[in-house]
């Protein structure tokens, strides 16, 4: 175990992106797991927090197992790990039901985590999107697809552990990507830290109305 909780793992990825700090940078967590993450980063910078809209796709019969995640937006960003796909060769109505359920459930959460409003306008700010750590990083994919069609200028990824192999999926995707803790042996997000409790949309709504930026300003 690396980290003793989110908040933790948020302000030590928050000391290696004090670069960013007072700029325009807007920090995008992942819900549910990246939110309290989000908020130290977003609180030591003096940034915008909220938050970027993405589900996992799960295998069939095994919902845990990601094989593609579909992203919010105009155009919904839908990426799939075609390793996974071929082996599974799942049926051909199959993916497409479960988008449309991962689109209805981000619909939902958009209603009630922003009140409905889409995300501000990010072309040519610095964004910084936080997770609480990567797995196989297909909601990570997504999200860093789905986040570039918007021409911020600067996309960073930050993460607080991570596996070697998703990390070198990912770098294409993005300007730079901060982990301090990158580990073959990460099977599981949860096992980095000693308190990894699982979060409500409560837990999501409390983070994003508390002040960060307006605090320092």
């Amino acid at each position: 175990m690396y980290f003793a909780n989110r908040e933790q793992a948020g302000r030590e990825l928050a000391a290696m992106l004090a670069q960013y700090r007072n700029t325009d940078a807007i920090v995008l967590a992942l819900p549910r797991g990246g939110v309290p993450v989000g908020y130290e980063v977003a609180t030591a910078l003096g940034a915008t927090l909220d938050v970027v809209l993405v589900r996992k796709i799960g295998a069939p019969g095994q919902p845990e197992l990601a094989i593609g995640a579909v992203a919010d937006g105009a155009k919904p960003e839908l990426v799939l790990n075609e390793s996974i796909v071929r082996v599974l060769e799942p049926d051909p109505g199959y993916l497409e039901m479960e988008k449309a359920r991962a689109l209805a459930e981000i619909e939902r959460r958009r209603r009630i985590y922003r009140g409905g409003r889409e995300l501000p306008a990010l072309a040519n700010r610095t964004v910084i999107l936080v997770d609480d750590g990567l797995a196989t990083g297909m909601t990570a994919l997504a999200a860093l697809r789905s986040l570039r069609r918007q021409r911020p200028r600067r996309l960073v990824l930050a993460v607080p552990v991570a596996s070697p192999d998703t990390i070198n999926l990912l770098r294409p995707e993005a300007d730079e990507i901060i982990c301090p803790k990158v580990t073959e042996a990460l099977f599981a997000v949860g096992e980095a830290y000693s308190d990894f409790r699982q979060l409500s949309d409560d837990d999501v709504i409390e983070f994003l109305q508390r002040p960060t930026k307006a605090a320092r300003q």
